[in-house]
């Protein structure tokens, strides 16, 4: 438990920005999961929520909560896995 009083807000605002960052990482994992459950059933469709997916991934780079390398894996892996699909 911090003592002084710079200590303890610093505490409250890194509790606030924790759950932030939970927030759109996990909403990115859900994505990133439910596209591909899509792949895997051979769902057309999965191309109207790729965008969204790729714009939360691109969203979660730029604040910071995934790396830039990391971000370009896992649009690569799921765009090798829909460009598969045809």
């Amino acid at each position: 438990m911090p003592n002084k009083k710079s200590a303890k807000k610093e505490l409250r605002k890194n509790i606030k920005r924790n759950a932030a960052n939970k927030r759109i990482s996990g909403r990115l994992k859900t994505l990133v999961k439910a596209n591909l459950k899509k792949i895997q059933a051979n769902d057309k469709s999965v191309k109207d929520n790729l965008s969204q997916t790729i714009k939360a991934i691109d969203k979660a780079t730029k604040k910071g909560i995934i790396k830039k390398n990391t971000a370009s894996r896992k649009k690569s892996k799921l765009m090798k896995k829909i460009n598969a699909l045809k």
